[in-house]
């Protein structure tokens, strides 16, 4: 009895200390440095999709945080369609740990806190990396990895975007 009454501790203890002990992902965005006359940098959307497309949470978007003479840079997220619809247009900007500036070309990295997605339970996502550019085009890069264990996933853009990757650390 004293057996199963240790082995039901540990269980109950493991399910309450396993969303604590959530991993950390990184996800790294590579901009192209891409010639023309006219180059203005991306506005860049990343979340977290399930496989059904419903958003789960945006991780991190990069735009124009001051307003100039071309007005508050708020107003092309739009710009960024698939994330917008998805749940960009509910989400109050800026957002502390999300909002950034936009970035110049060169590879970008950044880890999200396991703490910060200790209620993402185990599963099969995408992570969705999208970019508008101002003069340009748009493009979204999936990457489809795995929640809960240590892993990397891949993918590649072809005119806005270049190599994604996300990692999930233990």
């Amino acid at each position: 009895m004293r057996k199963l009454s240790l082995a039901f501790s540990v269980a109950a203890l493991s399910a309450v200390a396993g969303p604590a002990l959530a991993a950390d992902l990184t996800v790294s965005v590579e901009i192209p440095r891409l010639t023309g006359a006219s180059y203005h940098r991306p506005y860049v959307a990343v979340w977290i999709e399930r496989a059904d497309n419903t958003a789960v949470r945006t991780l991190a978007v990069w735009y124009q945080q001051t307003a100039n003479q071309e007005g508050d840079g708020k107003d092309w997220l739009k710009d960024m369609r698939t994330w917008w619809r998805r749940g960009g247009r509910t989400l109050a900007l800026p957002a502390e740990g999300i909002s950034s500036a936009t970035k110049a070309p060169g590879r970008h990295a950044f880890t999200v806190p396991g703490a910060r997605l200790r209620d993402l339970p185990a599963g099969d996502y995408v992570m969705v990396v999208e970019a508008a550019r101002e003069l340009g085009g748009r493009e979204a890069v999936r990457v489809p990895f795995r929640w809960g264990g240590a892993n990397t996933a891949r993918a590649a853009g072809s005119t806005e975007l270049g190599a994604v990757s996300v990692t999930v650390t233990r």
